[in-house]
């Protein structure tokens, strides 16, 4: 086994032990986290050849459910958060969304908007839900049972449904940042930037995998319907972005859109594939040259240079690929080898953080369970990146 895969393999088994994946403590689940933590534990399980890892990724998708898909404990309200019944709710545990998983009730509809503790309140987050449907086609993919990917088209669907809206005012829909539980109101009414390119790549896989199991024809027609309301309100030309998580974003996003691609890329799926890398280029010289890579542990967010390390890895990946398959166009192939060529930079962030002294930094134990498992998502790319 390679350091690489070594140092994985140990912080996924800490993960798994001190967020009660492995019995022993109660459960402790977070949507974001537990959406990469699956693609690793399957990962692990491909690269070790130990079913235990797999097993590991499907208790945590079913720990998932059962814990972000009802009502927390110190809720007054109980069950499932559709408000399915028990059995239906078994079946059809995404049909409500899931909850982000934070610390903090959510704010009622009578009290006043706080920008700083609404950090820490639950809800449901637009994408949070686009990577655990990610994480479920995976496990689809993986296992070959449509189950969890018609999961993955039913939280697809309740998603659009409650984050979309056309304003009256304006020719485009648009979309909430932030949804009370229950989906029933917006806790935070603006838009992110990129959410409508998550979900239209996100929902452009669910379809190609959809097309593959006939038994799942009935959920085509509303993915599409969906699909074409997130194009309506992308801009390849407005992209860009310096925070690291979303240049990342943006890498990881080209990565799988590129898989799902025929071999002869149309013209308007090159033209936002080519506005997802020119958005990564055009804020990476600021992020490189801020200095913030040299400064104090403190001050440093690991979960969002890991993003972008994780993205780093993708643009290799697609370079890989496009330099055996020639499917894109020349400018195109240009830009993605000069993303390619900053595969150090991941490397570095991988190496700043693998070290057990930054590691003890507060900024990174404050957030270790995220912080840790991307590192591991860094280190072994391969299973949140490559379609299965």
């Amino acid at each position: 086994m390679n350091s690489s895969l070594q140092q994985a393999v140990d912080l996924m088994e800490a993960f798994a032990s001190r967020t009660g994946l492995i019995p022993g403590r109660p459960p402790r689940r977070y949507l974001w986290t537990d959406a990469f933590a699956v693609c690793n534990f399957l990962e692990l399980a491909r690269l070790t050849g130990e079913e235990r890892y797999r097993d590991l990724a499907l208790q945590l998708v079913d720990q998932v459910h059962h814990v972000l898909g009802r009502f927390a404990d110190d809720d007054p309200r109980q069950g499932w958060i559709s408000g399915l019944d028990e059995d239906d709710g078994e079946r059809h545990p995404t049909a409500g969304g899931l909850r982000i998983g934070k610390p903090l009730p959510e704010r009622a509809p009578d009290e006043p908007y706080d920008e700083r503790r609404e950090w820490d309140r639950d809800g449901q987050y637009f994408h949070y839900l686009t990577r655990w449907m990610h994480a479920l086609d995976q496990v689809s993919r993986t296992t070959h049972d449509p189950r969890y990917h018609r999961w993955a088209c039913e939280l697809a669907i309740t998603a659009t449904r409650a984050f979309v809206y056309q304003p009256a005012d304006q020719p485009k829909p648009r979309m909430v940042w932030k949804m009370s539980i229950d989906l029933g109101r917006p806790l935070v009414a603006s838009m992110g930037q990129h959410d409508p390119l998550d979900g239209f790549v996100t929902l452009r896989q669910l379809m190609a995998s959809a097309r593959q199991h006939p038994e799942l024809a009935d959920t085509v027609c509303e993915l599409e319907e969906s699909i074409a309301i997130y194009r309506r309100m992308l801009d390849p030309e407005h992209l860009a972005t310096t925070d690291l998580l979303g240049i990342g974003g943006l890498m990881a996003d080209a990565t799988r859109f590129y898989q799902i691609l025929p071999e002869t890329i149309p013209a308007e799926d090159a033209s936002l594939l080519q506005g997802m890398l020119e958005g990564a280029l055009a804020g990476l010289p600021y992020c490189l040259g801020s200095g913030q890579f040299e400064a104090d542990d403190e001050y440093r967010l690991g979960f969002r240079e890991l993003g972008l390390a994780i993205g780093l890895h993708g643009a290799v990946a697609l370079w890989e690929w496009e330099r055996t398959r020639h499917r894109a166009p020349a400018e195109l192939r240009d830009r993605v080898g000069r993303l390619a060529r900053l595969a150090p930079v991941a490397r570095q962030i991988e190496r700043h953080w693998l070290d057990p002294v930054h590691r003890k930094a507060k900024s990174w134990q404050e957030h270790r369970d995220i912080n840790e498992v991307m590192l591991a998502t860094a280190l072994v790319p391969e299973g949140y990146l490559r379609l299965r």
